[in-house]
């Protein structure tokens, strides 16, 4: 059974990463939630992994201030 059978009406919530990259390219994924900080660690690993193919994003409609955070929602271009 998959994730979306089992949560019936509600969300389901991927992580980042290669699984959120996998999901991403599957076209399984509806909104993108970025939390960005004022953090730079010189280097890291890719958000979604190794992606072969570009994915758009709609301009956010979403974007909350937070105290030295800014949440960011997207909506994935189909």
């Amino acid at each position: 059974m998959v994730a979306k059978e089992l949560a019936g009406d509600r969300d389901v919530a991927v992580t980042a990463g290669n699984v959120g990259g996998q999901a991403l390219a599957l076209g399984l994924v509806d909104e993108v939630a970025m939390d960005v900080v004022p953090v730079v660690f010189g280097r890291g690993k890719r958000y979604f992994g190794a992606l072969d193919a570009q994915q758009l994003l709609e301009d956010s409609d979403v974007v909350i201030q937070g105290r030295r955070v800014l949440h960011l929602r997207y909506r994935v271009r189909r």
